[in-house]
């Protein structure tokens, strides 16, 4: 019997990610009657950081928690509600004393689900270690919860690789964001850890990672500043589906969730 089952939602990018989670969580919730929804919304406000509003929003649509990355400051609202907001988590190997915090537990349906945010340091910037966190973190989460979801935000992928062997058997799920490409690598660890690279993102697929493609281009081919904007083409949806045991924490299966629209196409 399935125990818990859980989906996590990739980064979410401005406008027209914010339009595909609406268009799409009914027929998630329909196809796959999950017990917890946790989304990456880092990039939900005009694709860099979130605000209150949004937050609210995406809670009203049925998101129980929302995790953070790199961008999480980048809009000054974050800074008037983040302490406040316990469902919302930003990286957890920010220096001590930033605001907010680096995990939560999440209940919803008669379900607990303990969740954590971190943020890789290669090709990123140089903040506390991610691994050391972990440690801390998933050991302490451990003495009260089996059930254990880690985001670790990162560019590279051997970090992310890294990251899921080494909590292994440690933690139910660990799911890459960031670099808005699904991969295609979901596996479970042979210590019952569901494992993905990167969950992928939802947004234009029309644009480049969610942006307008011509400033991203200019930027390429001319090493020039470039104002990004989010682009309001047609949109993909990528998202991860998860089962687990909830006495043991094992997970028992992960599916890649892949839409589009005017497709619906599901993996």
């Amino acid at each position: 019997m399935i125990d818990i089952k859980v989906l996590f939602i990739g980064d979410i990018v401005g406008s027209t990610g914010r339009k595909a989670l609406k268009a799409s969580l009914p027929e998630l919730k329909s196809k796959h009657n999950p017990h917890i929804i946790i989304a990456n919304g880092e990039n939900a406000a005009s694709g860099r950081g979130i605000t209150s509003a949004i937050a609210n929003e995406f809670f009203n649509w049925g998101i129980h928690g929302i995790t953070l990355g790199n961008h999480t400051w980048d809009n000054k609202d974050i800074f008037e509600f983040i302490d406040d907001e316990p469902r919302m988590i930003r990286p957890a190997n920010f220096p001590p004393g930033t605001p907010g915090r680096g995990y939560t537990v999440i209940k919803a349906n008669g379900k607990q689900l303990a969740i954590v945010n971190l943020q890789g340091r290669t090709f990123l910037p140089a903040i506390d270690c991610p691994f050391r966190a972990a440690d801390d973190i998933v050991e302490t989460l451990r003495q009260k919860h089996k059930c254990i979801l880690v985001d670790f935000h990162a560019e590279a992928t051997s970090e992310k690789i890294a990251m899921g062997w080494h909590l292994e058997g440690r933690a139910s799920m660990v799911v890459g964001t960031h670099t808005h490409v699904q991969s295609n690598d979901d596996t479970i660890l042979p210590g019952g850890t569901a494992y993905i690279t990167d969950t992928g993102m939802v947004g234009s697929k029309e644009g480049i990672l969610g942006m307008q493609r011509d400033a991203v281009m200019y930027k390429f081919k001319t090493q020039l500043p470039a104002r990004f904007q989010v682009d309001e083409g047609k949109w993909q949806f990528h998202a991860v589906c998860v089962d687990m045991d909830e006495e043991t924490g094992k997970a028992r299966k992960i599916q890649k969730i892949r839409m589009y629209e005017d497709e619906w196409r599901m993996d």
